[in-house]
């Protein structure tokens, strides 16, 4: 095989890590594609809140079950083939969701989406961090969070931008067809595109060694990795000894309530997450700014203000991953989300009305709408892609994809739970949740303090 240059290496490594990241890219179009229609398929259908609730976070649970099986399928099946079925039910999902006739096939549709969103935040972090070189595994292991809130962004936009066509998301658009059905089916272009790309490039090094692919394995690292190929070769197969045999959830068990450790570490990571409460301002941010005063239009341009805030933040992370360190970025996250949560939980204090009627203060607003903008930029540079990153890397080559399946699997329970209970939150005052939330991220940052290990410039096989 002919010597490439690092340039080269470097842009090579961009394009399969992307191609990878796509996964990601769809997982936050689909999961924030209903905040523009929300309203108008509570219209449509005549739900209640509790059912509007259920079916906003239906697909969640379908996200919980592909995350589960996505770790075993990969070792099983290879991490390609996995991102090919992802791309498949994304595309189905957006479909059957456009065409929805009643709330029962919208949940069951939303829920295939799930399965596929669940399979891809495992492959996508698993895969980029198996065939990137030590030195830049967190810039490229960062892309995966950059693809989520570029997803986020642009299914804000479209949502914005169909709903403005229309005069509101439940009105039809000029072509034909009411807005927010357009939205869902809006989806089926990048799950089309992460398809193709996934058949474009090679399979993960580490997977191959596995099932004994020596050869391709040997020229993969050598085009991705470089470096002493015949030592990183000897050094993935000590790593993987007795990996011929299948994984499974009896080889995550340990001694700490059940499990190892560093399961539990992986698990603890993604709820802290979670439970900081960000989707929240992704899933419901346009009900909630129409709440304090925004108009529909004006509410829907702010979300997308603030999913840019999250894409310059990430780039932000990118920068600095491999350079400060993961653990330093996730201890100023937290500080800066649990100081910023408590200014929007006392702004929220001083509203008049309840429920959708709040009425916030000309101070108040400005200093909430302020405070979630720095919220997002805390979370951005920090626990959105740093968790990713770390849950691609921290775990040894041998149960790496069955205990991000894990990890992922309580990420998304966590995301519903959060989800679910916002709406019965909110109704008794939006300074109960986002108080419950600055607690969260108190607690998140006592929690790297004391159990999170620096992984940087490390080797996978180091773990």
């Amino acid at each position: 095989m002919t010597e490439i240059s690092e340039g080269q290496r470097h842009g090579a490594l961009l394009f399969v890590s992307g191609s990878a990241a796509i996964g990601g890219f769809l997982f936050g179009y689909d999961t924030a594609v209903i905040n523009g229609a929300v309203d108008a398929v509570k219209a449509e259908f005549g739900l209640s809140s509790a059912v509007l609730g259920f079916v906003v976070s239906s697909a969640l649970l379908g996200c919980a079950v592909g995350a589960w099986f996505a770790g075993p399928l990969a070792d099983r099946w290879g991490r390609l083939r996995v991102m090919l079925l992802a791309a498949i039910l994304f595309g189905i999902s957006a479909l059957g969701s456009a065409l929805a006739v009643g709330p029962i096939s919208l949940t069951g549709w939303r829920l295939v989406g799930g399965f596929a969103v669940g399979a891809a935040s495992v492959i996508a972090p698993a895969y980029i961090a198996e065939i990137s070189p030590a030195d830049i595994r967190g810039r490229l292991g960062s892309l995966q969070q950059l693809a989520i809130v570029s997803g986020i962004f642009a299914s804000l936009l479209i949502d914005y931008l169909l709903a403005r066509s229309a005069g509101g998301a439940g009105e039809s658009v000029p072509w034909g067809g009411a807005a927010w059905r357009w939205m869902f089916a809006s989806a089926m272009l990048p799950a089309l595109v992460y398809g193709v790309l996934a058949l474009q490039i090679p399979e993960s090094p580490r997977y191959l060694v596995k099932v004994k692919k020596m050869d391709r394995a040997r020229e993969v690292l050598k085009r991705f990795v470089g470096g002493d190929v015949d030592l990183k070769m000897k050094e993935i197969v000590r790593s993987l000894a007795g990996g011929d045999q299948a994984v499974n959830l009896r080889d995550l068990r340990g001694p700490v309530l059940g499990l190892r450790g560093i399961v539990w570490v992986g698990i603890l990571l993604s709820v802290f997450q979670q439970f900081v409460g960000i989707n929240v301002i992704f899933y419901y941010s346009t009900t909630l700014w129409q709440a304090v005063g925004f108009a529909e239009s004006d509410a829907m341009l702010t979300s997308v203000i603030t999913s840019v805030t999250n894409i310059v933040t990430t780039l932000v992370a990118i920068s600095l991953i491999d350079r400060v360190g993961r653990r330093p970025l996730l201890i100023i996250g937290a500080a800066g989300m649990a100081l910023s949560l408590g200014l929007m939980a006392w702004a929220f204090s001083t509203a008049s009305g309840s429920g959708t009627d709040l009425v916030l203060g000309d101070t108040e607003g400005k200093i909430a709408l302020v405070a979630a903008n720095v919220y997002v930029f805390a979370f951005g540079m920090s626990w959105g892609p740093v968790v990713w990153v770390l849950l691609g890397e921290m775990f040894n080559n041998r149960i790496r994809a069955t205990a991000l399946a894990v990890a992922a699997a309580a990420q998304w329970i966590a995301n519903w739970i959060i989800t679910v209970t916002f709406p019965p939150l909110a109704s008794v005052g939006l300074t109960l949740a986002y108080g419950l939330y600055t607690m969260f991220a108190f607690l998140a940052l006592i929690f790297v303090l004391r159990f999170i290990k620096e992984t940087k410039g490390r080797e996978l096989e180091d773990m």
